[in-house]
């Protein structure tokens, strides 16, 4: 199996993957997954995809991560994830889409318009 890769975005964060066959290691950014994210939850959050199709010891990940804060970077790996094993295998497609894995969640933060503190918060009224 060639190299395979994709990418995934979350809010300003940029997940860029290279899916090979292997044992399951995964490195970001030059570092263990673990040393990378050592909350529980976001390693849970990147391996869902893997753990739902059982193929969490088959293949080896390298991964580019720029921008964003730790959970958008987990959310957008886990979206490159499920896009690589997709380009890896077409039936996954369902099962995958079904969890919700295949959607690009487009929330972003709203931008700040003049004359107002934040986006959409006024300056407190006041009637003298």
């Amino acid at each position: 199996m060639e190299v395979i890769n994709a990418i995934g975005r979350r809010k300003s964060s940029v997940a860029r993957i290279y899916l090979s066959e292997g044992s399951g290691k995964i490195t970001i950014n030059k570092k263990d997954l673990t040393e990378y994210f050592p909350s529980a939850i976001l390693q849970y959050v990147v391996k869902q995809p893997l753990q739902l199709l059982d193929v969490v010891e088959k293949y080896d990940i390298k991964v580019n991560l720029d921008g964003g804060g730790y959970t958008g970077q987990s959310q957008a790996l886990r979206l490159a994830i499920a896009r690589a094993l997709v380009k890896v295998n077409e039936e996954d497609k369902k099962a995958l889409k079904v969890q919700g894995f295949l959607t690009r969640d487009s929330r972003a933060v709203e931008r700040k318009k003049p004359g107002r503190p934040k986006a959409r918060r006024r300056f407190q009224f006041s009637k003298r």
